[in-house]
């Protein structure tokens, strides 16, 4: 099987990050183009960088894997240990073909779908 290489690999992952910091404009148009960016290939901590103002609105930390075989477990053991303080950790993973998933800690997915009490 033929692998990529890292020139050509960097390119996928930067791909798949634009299309999350696009979706994440498109989403929250109080936002700024420079509220929310990608991260530079090979740059340490989280994949797309927030503004303070995007942190506030947007509680997640994103980890983003754009291949053919994931490897799950370190893939979320990366999106874990790249996080910022009370962000969510949440791994955007995509390949070939294929519409992008995330995955999320099941707490706080329930966390987020659950009724809300009213005061």
């Amino acid at each position: 099987m033929a692998h990529l290489k890292p020139k050509s690999a960097k390119a996928k992952g930067r791909a798949l990050q634009n299309y999350v910091v696009e979706q994440l404009l498109n989403a929250f148009p109080m936002l700024e183009d420079d509220d929310i960016k990608g991260a530079i290939m090979g740059e340490r901590g989280e994949d797309i960088k927030l503004s303070p103002l995007a942190k506030r609105k947007i509680p997640f930390s994103f980890e983003c894997k754009n291949v053919e075989r994931l490897q799950f477990w370190s893939s979320v053991e990366q999106a874990e240990a790249n996080k910022r303080e009370n962000a969510i950790p949440a791994l955007v993973i995509k390949k070939n073909h294929k519409e992008p998933y995330i995955s999320l800690p099941l707490d706080d997915f329930i966390n987020i779908i659950k009724p809300k009490r009213v005061k």
